[in-house]
């Protein structure tokens, strides 16, 4: 079975780091992300910026130089930053801003709808939030207004899983990462996201599983194949995150 891992970090020494309620992340470069993923599989993924990278994009385009052409970038994109920067992202893989609701570390919410449309309508990228899914309600009007998204770690919260299953039905991408941060079982989660749209569930390993309870292990990975048909795998593990990543560059 072929895997795109749709959400995962690398941690370079070499590149700048801000701690994030005085947290600073393990190094975790491209070569322990090989070598922990050795034998799964993987044939591309997105690399996902932190909270403690902060705005900085050299570790990200050194990381997509290093893994290849089927590998993109999620970046935290100031809005501020000018369109002759995020052209030189755009031609090198990127393919998303991210929002980190839940920790910061990037732009605010208040520039949410304007940065999202700006880069979507310029490059065509997508949204992606680290928020948790009991906020979602009060978030929903100004969700409305961004073109397209998707939200990591199943939500996060038990309370907040009638919300992202209304966004699943909206099409949103909901990313079946952070099985260890979850206070629910995300099986059924995903069995009920599925059921709802086929097209909606995307995997991720979530290494180095900065700050999780219960890091990823193969476990994670070996629940989703013994809980799903083969070609309810094939979505889940790779066609719909690979068509998510692909489709947003524009031709």
């Amino acid at each position: 079975m072929k895997i795109f891992d749709s959400h995962f970090h690398i941690i370079n020494p070499k590149f700048p780091l801000v701690e994030n309620n005085g947290y600073l992340p393990p190094d975790f470069t491209v070569e322990n992300y090989v070598e922990q993923t050795k034998g799964f599989g993987i044939e591309g993924g997105a690399i996902v910026s932190g909270s403690f990278q902060k705005f900085d994009q050299e570790y990200l385009l050194d990381a997509l130089k290093t893994f290849g052409e089927n590998y993109f970038g999620v970046a935290n994109i100031p809005i501020e930053m000018k369109y002759s920067e995020l052209n030189r992202l755009d031609e090198s893989n990127i393919r998303a801003v991210r929002f980190n609701l839940k920790r910061g570390g990037s732009e605010s919410l208040k520039n949410l709808v304007e940065l999202s449309n700006r880069l979507y309508d310029a490059y065509n990228w997508h949204t992606e939030l680290y928020v948790d899914s009991k906020n979602l309600n009060e978030l929903k009007s100004t969700l409305k207004q961004i073109p397209t998204f998707s939200i990591d770690h199943l939500g996060l919260s038990k309370t907040g899983l009638k919300e992202l299953f209304y966004w699943a039905e909206k099409g949103v991408k909901i990313k079946a990462t952070g099985f260890g941060r979850l206070d629910f079982n995300p099986i059924t989660a995903m069995k009920k996201i599925y059921s709802i749209n086929p097209d909606s569930l995307m995997f991720g390993t979530d290494l180095p599983s900065t700050r999780a309870k219960i890091p990823f292990t193969f476990d994670d990975l070996q629940s989703i194949m013994n809980s799903f048909s083969d070609i309810e795998q094939e979505r889940i593990l790779y066609q719909n995150a690979t068509d998510w990543y692909k489709k947003n560059k524009l031709q």
